[in-house]
């Protein structure tokens, strides 16, 4: 049996990393990446990084895990601090987790155990967008309105009732722009009100969409109209900011820039920047009292929630984010590099969108700008691009299908929130050589 084959995926052609050095990968022939997507926007603060390394390695030497069950934990309880303050006064408890699809399992339990804890058992059903992802495990994978990665799972899928994406770029049939955010808030509660807002726990939804988009921020006016829908039927709304949080959008929750309050917020990827896997789900102090009163504690978690170690790294990431003013830097200077890409790419046609928040960004590709008709399925552009990308030395995350069918092709970039000037402009410039060639071929 061939190593690829024994891990589970085609290692074939694939370089053997060796190191990371701030923003940059090397492979063990010595070539340089700069990494311009964080991964899939989990390296928040690049790679390498000596005081979170050490912070990582004087825990190590403490203690690596103390079990949930029987111990607390300083860094858990310095880290639970800062990310409650982060959230604001309205929440009371997080359960911590090891990747984004478990934060999103723990959202979905939290909101059915605080439905059963009020009485009202049969609010069981969830409501969540086409054009969405919300994780790989069966859970978060029903919630998910994204064909390509559903198919071979359905028939061991939840039930889960899908509202249209709240796409600008590509609203509904019959929607101006202008109407969008109004038409899909009403979308939504007349299928709550189809479905009886007696049978719904929560309404799913991304602030900003992004493997399963392409980087899609919803329109201005969506999350506190849909905020509204919700607390009108008792409906819970859960925000999915595994991808587009913890600062990655420029402030430390995506709603922040909508001004609006969600009930659960799942996040991940950046919240320990990718140096040891950690997630939370975060919820409001209402509903962990409830649940306490009904039932004695959250009845979701896994043997490595809270793991020691992870929450010294997470604790580092976090105060380096706040020491260096990096969610100020990742706001202004994200809002300078949209229009340093879109500057660039302009003169390329296929290049539809490029749109984003904070430094988290996508390029939409198009064979016509004017009535935008994405590329076959079968080109791959968007793989093609990220391989050319690769080859020069540049990383970035293609995705497929947001134009629905499998088709649709977009790239999106997300530099470590500490990227210099010049790495900035690195990434433009071979990001623009890269889809030139690819577009041109």
């Amino acid at each position: 049996m061939t190593v690829s084959r024994a891990i589970g995926w085609e290692l074939e052609g694939m370089p053997r990393i060796a190191r990371g050095a701030g923003s940059y990968l090397y492979d063990a022939t010595g070539k340089r990446y700069l990494d311009g997507s964080g991964g899939p926007a989990a390296f928040c603060l690049g790679h390498g990084n000596r005081e979170i390394n050490a912070a990582i390695a004087a825990q190590l030497e403490q203690v690596a895990c103390g079990y949930r069950y029987l111990f607390t934990s300083e860094p858990l309880e310095r880290l639970t601090e800062v990310i409650l303050g982060h959230c604001g006064p309205e929440f009371g408890q997080l359960v911590f987790a090891s990747s984004g699809s478990e934060a999103i399992e723990g959202a979905m339990k939290v909101a059915l155990q605080y439905w059963d804890a009020r009485g009202q058992p049969g609010k069981r059903r969830f409501i969540a967008r086409q054009r969405s992802y919300h994780g790989s495990t069966l859970g978060a994978l029903s919630l998910s309105g994204f064909a390509e990665r559903r198919g071979p799972f359905e028939r061991s899928l939840l039930e889960v009732e899908f509202v249209s994406a709240a796409n600008a770029y590509r609203p509904p049939p019959g929607v101006e722009p202008a109407d969008l955010a109004a038409a899909l808030a009403r979308e939504l509660e007349e299928r709550i009100l189809a479905l009886g807002p007696e049978n719904i726990a929560a309404f799913v939804f991304e602030p900003v969409v992004g493997a399963a988009g392409g980087v899609v921020p919803a329109p201005p006016g969506y999350a506190r109209a849909v905020r509204e829908v919700c607390t009108r039927h008792e409906v819970l709304l859960v925000a999915d900011e595994v991808m587009c949080g913890s600062g990655r959008c420029g402030t430390w929750c995506a709603l922040e820039h909508e001004a609006v309050t969600a009930d659960i917020i799942a996040v991940a990827k950046g919240l320990a920047g990718g140096y040891i896997p950690l997630a939370a789900t975060i919820f409001r102090g209402a509903i962990a009292a409830t649940i306490s009163d009904a039932h004695g504690s959250v009845l979701t978690g896994h043997t490595f929630s809270g793991h020691t170690a992870a929450c010294a790294a997470g604790l580092a990431v976090q105060r380096i984010i706040e020491r260096e003013r990096l969610l100020e830097r990742v706001r202004v200077r994200g809002a300078a590099l949209l229009d340093e890409l879109r500057r660039a790419l302009a003169p390329i046609e296929a290049v539809g969108d490029v749109r984003g928040r904070g430094y988290f960004i996508g390029i939409e590709l198009v064979q016509e700008r004017a009535s935008k008709r994405p590329f076959p399925e079968q080109r791959g552009l968007g793989r093609d691009i990220a391989a050319r990308a690769f080859e020069d030395g540049l990383i970035c995350f293609p995705c497929a299908g947001n134009a629905g069918g499998g088709l649709g092709d977009a790239i999106i970039v997300a530099p470590p929130y500490n990227a210099s000037d010049g790495e900035l402009a690195e990434l433009v410039d071979k990001l623009t050589r890269a889809i030139g060639q690819g577009c041109a071929a």
